[in-house]
């Protein structure tokens, strides 16, 4: 990347005293005929563009314009820009081509506009274009800075398409028309629940694949005994397939619950404008903007039943993130159960084996420790951390305005992609492996108390509690003392401790 002087001589003057603005660097961007980008070995030529602040020199190339640039110049902060994000970016066409549609409709844009808006849309998602959105994705201004961001780069490339020079805002503005009828408080709202139901798919695909590979564990393990644990005490016979379908179970529970308070994004304030009161936007504007953005993405869009409650409220932000940390959650909790069984391999639980990925030590030879359980652990807690930003951020609105949701938006999706990736790295390089050490769960459920528990029914608590005394006194297994004392036969200690005997209700 290189660093663009997009500014003033004045500017670059008083920029040049401090090194934390001289690391802006944004991509150059690449033009509608070609894919390629610009040789910095040619000249560099530049526009001016002016706005409310004064005048700036823009790299001719560049697509967005000179409020994108202030924001890349003012928010040096994450590391995170919004071209990392690209179902954000996608979002944000989507909405701005559904407000071209509702604009077009109503007439108050002309068709070559409207259509040529639309036109530019459909090249934003493409992906040609994602280098031009070189913002940070924390920003004041409530989303303003990347409002602004898709406004510039759209009109450029209408203008070009129009066979205009970019920054000809004359021809098309990144204001009067791009953003007709519309303001970063409904755009950017919309855009970002938009941005997180696209990005939900990939989670939840990787969520099933997971429970589709416990679920296939579970049967693999069916017809294995071991011990039960509460409170990491042994506690009563069960099988290692039990163990592995419960987990299957309560991700199974995590799919739909995502599903469901999905649902609360689908409800938006687009049209709206400012405050929710729909200033400069036209009656019905907003009912024809919310149809088209759903046929777009085939998402069932509503519009808010009170909007200018819901251009402040994010209510909804905080119930889907709580989702998210319970998944994490629990992908925390079964990734500590399986590192607790595969303890060992020789002085620990060591009922199951995870897995060779890499050497456990720099010091120690032959060490293997379980480092994707442990990454998945610390995915985890960091989607917890997300989730008290996102907190922080939904309490911090004001007014009409919640003007913190920049970094609910970024701690959302990376809630997502961190939840997604950590999920399939669970999913390819650990579960699917999981190997089953029978002959070392048999021997931990012979030689536990827990045994007496199964065989309660049959000599009575009295002697059960006796038997399991004598046992732990003396080291010797429950089956021995109650051939020794003659307590039950061979053949009755057989029917009793069947697996299917132990493990379920009796008839």
């Amino acid at each position: 990347m290189q660093a663009l002087h997009n500014w003033s001589f004045k500017s670059a003057l008083v920029i040049s005293l401090n090194n934390y603005y001289l690391s802006a660097t944004i991509h150059l961007p690449v033009t509608i005929m070609s894919a390629s980008i610009t040789s910095f070995k040619e000249k560099a030529t530049y526009r001016i563009e002016k706005d409310l602040l004064g005048t700036m020199e823009i790299e001719h190339e560049c697509y967005h314009g000179i409020q994108t640039q202030r924001a890349v110049n003012n928010f040096q902060l994450s590391g995170k820009k919004l071209t990392d994000y690209p179902e954000l970016i996608n979002a944000l066409a989507y909405v701005k081509s559904a407000c071209a549609t509702a604009n077009l409709q109503q007439k108050s844009l002309d068709d070559i506009k409207a259509n040529t808006i639309i036109k530019a849309a459909e090249f934003i998602h493409s992906g040609r274009f994602n280098h031009s959105f070189a913002i940070d994705m924390i920003q004041g201004g409530a989303g303003t800075s990347s409002n602004m961001n898709i406004n510039e780069v759209l009109a450029n490339i209408s203008l070009e398409l129009l066979g205009h020079e970019k920054g000809q805002y004359h021809y098309l503005h990144p204001n009067t028309d791009v953003n007709m009828s519309q303001s970063t408080n409904d755009v950017y709202p919309s855009s970002v629940r938009l941005a997180v139901l696209l990005n939900q798919e990939s989670l939840l695909t990787a969520v099933e694949q997971l429970v589709a590979s416990f679920t296939h564990k579970s049967k693999e393990f069916s017809t294995i005994l071991k011990l039960a644990r509460t409170q990491l005490q042994d506690a009563v016979p069960m099988t290692l397939g039990q163990e592995f379908k419960s987990f299957a179970s309560t991700l199974r529970e995590d799919i739909k619950l995502i599903k469901n308070t999905g649902k609360l994004l689908t409800e938006i304030n687009l049209g709206g404008t400012a405050v929710g009161t729909g200033i400069n936007a036209k009656k019905g504007y907003g009912t024809i903007a919310i149809k088209k953005l759903s046929e777009l993405t085939g998402i069932e869009f509503s519009e808010a039943e009170d909007l200018i409650e819901a251009s402040s409220d994010m209510g909804a932000f905080v119930i889907y993130s709580a989702t998210l940390k319970r998944l994490a959650l629990k992908l925390s909790k079964i990734a500590n159960d399986l590192r607790l069984l595969s303890m060992g391999p020789r002085a620990g639980l060591s009922e199951i084996s995870l897995p060779a990925r890499q050497p456990g030590s720099s010091i120690m030879p032959g060490k293997i420790n379980p480092v994707i359980p442990e990454a998945v652990s610390q995915c985890s807690y960091q989607v917890v951390g997300n989730d008290m930003a996102i907190t922080m951020a939904a309490e911090a609105g004001q007014l009409q305005l919640n003007a913190m949701e920049p970094l609910i938006a970024v701690n959302l999706l990376d809630s997502q992609n961190l939840l997604t990736n950590a999920v399939n790295m669970f999913n390819f390089l650990c579960v699917g492996g999981i190997e089953a050490n029978e002959t070392r769960c048999k021997e931990l459920l012979d030689n536990s108390l827990g045994l007496v528990t199964a065989l309660n029914p049959y000599l009575g608590y009295e002697t059960s509690t006796k038997i399991a005394k004598e046992a732990l006194s003396s080291g010797a297994s429950i089956i021995t003392l109650i051939k020794e004392q003659k307590l039950l036969t061979d053949e009755q200690l057989s029917q009793i401790l069947r697996a299917d005997k132990m493990t379920q209700p009796s008839d």
